[in-house]
């Protein structure tokens, strides 16, 4: 964890200066000894109530607030951004908005007002002409106030990141299922803008039933074609995945026979909670959910301890597996994702077809990360006839440290030879030097 930030400015409200906001493992820490409560917290700062009518944001990072603070004052032009009263090194006094965001707003509604629709593309026609290089805003940064004008808050990325469309406003609108009634609206409203929008979804709708997967051979992962400019999420032997779109990935298989063995697990499940949800499959392709967060792996490198809560989960998906006729009972930590809806997995390829009753890998991997006896401790607690199940024949580690110990001497091995045709290059540009002398 980083220092303590202290703000040395003065104030118009001085017991701000008290707040300290830094940056924790997995969230923003905050120690607020005043009477300003937190009203909202993200991953660039944390929002505390001044007044009934201002607000303050702190930043952990004083690089984060100058560049919300340069677009803030770049947009008090326009009537859709927030007053700014006050500046500090890693604050912004600003105006406070005790109104819905338009996410809840319109959360229950069946019906997109038009006066709605105009604001909204007066905004975004107003970012643009500002060159504000993010012309976009999540339902949930827009404040609906008494009188229906709109606010927008939260301005770090507005010269940052590039969106000239739309994509996380359309996004959110088409989880409430009000994009296709917005862009209705926008196509008879604002025509140009509307074909804009289109032009630009269509240069950038990736054709992945074109992409060239090819097997990689015995041991290898699959082959891809590098042209492709959808980007590669992740390879592995059977298939490669490819993103397309916000929330959707695409898993495209070589073998037709491996694309059949995963749809049938997934299209057949999906009322388990841990699958991904299935958009479309095809002979050699699975379009699937685009799970949003690290992978489990990635997530416990960061902890010093393992909590209960992750091992009920892994639990949960393992009793899940079983209870669904999985014959492959595992979850490799690679494979599991912690997203904003639970853990997810994802590569289901042999849960059919290949007979493994411990979730071995699973454990080997928590050995990795030394959790091994606190998770099985956690499954004895929880699940005793599993833990014995589990544990009634030693558990395979030491051919896992035998396999790893060999990949590390391959890869010394390489490095060597590497640094040998390195040597030998230079040793040649020498003589060549010295007999041109």
């Amino acid at each position: 964890m980083s220092k303590k930030k202290k703000h040395k400015q003065k104030s118009m409200f001085p017991d701000l200066h008290k707040i300290s906001v830094t940056k924790g493992e997995k969230t923003l820490q905050i120690d607020n000894p005043t009477n300003y409560p937190l009203v909202g917290m993200g991953a660039q700062g944390a929002v505390f109530q001044l007044s009934d009518d201002k607000c303050v944001k702190i930043y952990p990072d004083p690089l984060k607030a100058k560049m919300e603070q340069e677009a803030l004052k770049a947009g008090q032009q326009f009537d859709f951004f927030p007053k700014v009263y006050e500046t500090g090194e890693h604050y912004i006094v600003m105006e406070y908005f005790a109104r819905p965001n338009l996410k809840d707003y319109l959360k229950n509604s069946t019906h997109l007002p038009e006066a709605i629709t105009k604001k909204l593309l007066h905004i975004l026609k107003q970012l643009k002409q500002a060159n504000f290089t993010m012309v976009d805003a999540p339902l949930r940064h827009i404040f609906v106030l008494e009188n229906g004008d709109l606010k927008v808050i939260d301005h770090v990325n507005s010269f940052k990141r590039q969106h000239p469309v739309p994509l996380k406003l359309l996004r959110d609108l088409n989880i409430i299922l009000l994009k296709d009634a917005f862009l209705d609206q926008v196509k008879r409203l604002e025509p140009d803008m509307y074909a804009e929008w289109d032009a630009y979804y269509n240069k950038n709708n990736i054709d992945y039933r074109n992409i060239v997967v090819s097997s990689g051979g015995s041991g290898s992962a699959v082959k891809v074609d590098s042209a492709t400019s959808a980007p590669l999420v992740g390879k592995g032997h059977q298939g490669a995945v490819y993103r397309i779109a916000e929330d959707k990935c695409v898993k495209l298989y070589p073998k037709s026979e491996h694309a059949q063995k995963e749809k049938e697990v997934l299209t057949s499940n999906q009322h388990l909670a841990f699958l991904p949800k299935v958009y479309e499959t095809s002979e050699h392709y699975v379009v699937m959910e685009y799970l949003l967060g690290p992978d489990l792996n990635a997530y416990l490198k960061k902890q010093s301890t393992l909590s209960r809560e992750v091992s009920k989960r892994l639990l949960a998906i393992l009793k899940a597996q079983k209870n669904a006729g999985f014959t492959l009972i595992d979850a490799p930590l690679r494979h599991v994702f912690v997203t904003a809806n639970g853990f997810k997995m994802v590569d289901h390829v042999y849960a059919y077809t290949r007979q493994q009753d411990r979730p071995i890998e699973l454990l080997q991997n928590l050995h990795e990360r030394q959790f091994l006896d606190t998770f099985l401790q956690h499954v004895k607690e929880m699940e005793r006839t599993l833990y014995e199940e589990w544990t009634k024949e030693p558990i395979p580690l030491e051919e896992q440290e035998q396999q790893e110990q060999q990949e590390t001497k391959k890869k010394k091995n390489k490095k060597k030879k590497k640094d040998k045709k390195k040597e030998k290059k230079k040793k040649g540009k020498k003589k060549k030097k010295s007999k041109k002398k």
